[in-house]
């Protein structure tokens, strides 16, 4: 099974040397500064903590897990390294077997792992782009958050229900990676939810462009001009703008 430890450790560190100026804002999360980025990673980081040191088997989310900052306080950069110290030792300390409570299929330890890596990877994103610098995400790793994001969506209740205002069961969406191997068509199903399958084929909107700009496409970080589109480019802005993380 996969480490991802040198990679969650590698995007802390790339994350920590970017969050200089708390006060700088992200535009590509509305309202926040790089201060807010900052705690939401560290209180995530805690949360998965929590859950795979306690093997918890019920639902809870980050707000019931203690963060370690007083009232309405905001992490800063110690914090956030005390915060992703933590979580690596437990994950090189957990069996990946062990089941846990996760909001999505996987209900194993392992689940947390991959989540965890592009979470931050999102948010190290985040702070680039807040900071006028261009995000770099090799290939295969891209790859490899498309297929993350596209196993778990289906199951965040939050965004299936917004994905059923669509009313467009049937739609479907094909993504097709320009700099490697990847093709994926996503369907629009009952109750917001999805399914999706590896391969070429015709979509009612395709989407063509290299993996890392497919994949913060799919997280919202980037509009749908950075990608070539073909097809029904309203759908398309109206599904990642619902679905976005």
């Amino acid at each position: 099974m996969k480490d991802y430890t040198p990679q969650i450790d590698a995007e802390m560190a790339r994350l920590v040397a970017l969050t200089g100026d708390p006060s700088v804002p992200v535009p590509t999360c509305p309202g926040w500064t790089l201060a807010d980025l900052v705690t939401h990673v560290g209180r995530i980081q805690r949360w998965a903590t929590h859950v795979l040191r306690e093997q918890v088997q019920e639902r809870v989310w980050p707000p019931q897990v203690p963060s370690g900052l007083p009232e309405g306080a905001k992490g800063d950069t110690a914090w956030l390294r005390a915060g992703a110290a933590a979580l690596l030792d437990t994950l090189r300390g957990t069996d990946p077997a062990l089941p846990v409570w996760t909001w999505g299929p996987d209900r194993r330890a392992s689940w947390w792992a991959p989540r965890m890596l592009f979470e931050l990877m999102i948010h190290r994103a985040d702070a680039e782009l807040a900071l006028g610098i261009e995000p770099e995400i090799p290939a295969s790793t891209a790859a490899a958050g498309i297929e993350e994001y596209l196993t778990n969506l289906p199951y965040a209740g939050w965004v299936t229900r917004r994905l059923a205002t669509l009313d467009a069961e049937g739609a479907t969406i094909h993504l097709h990676a320009t700099d490697g191997d990847g093709e994926w068509t996503v369907t629009q199903g009952p109750a917001g939810r999805f399914t999706w399958e590896r391969g070429h084929a015709k979509g009612d909107v395709a989407v063509r462009g290299p993996l890392a700009d497919l994949l913060l496409v799919l997280y919202g970080r980037r509009s749908s001009d950075a990608v070539e589109v073909f097809g029904d480019r309203d759908f398309l802005d109206r599904w990642l703008s619902t679905a976005a993380l």
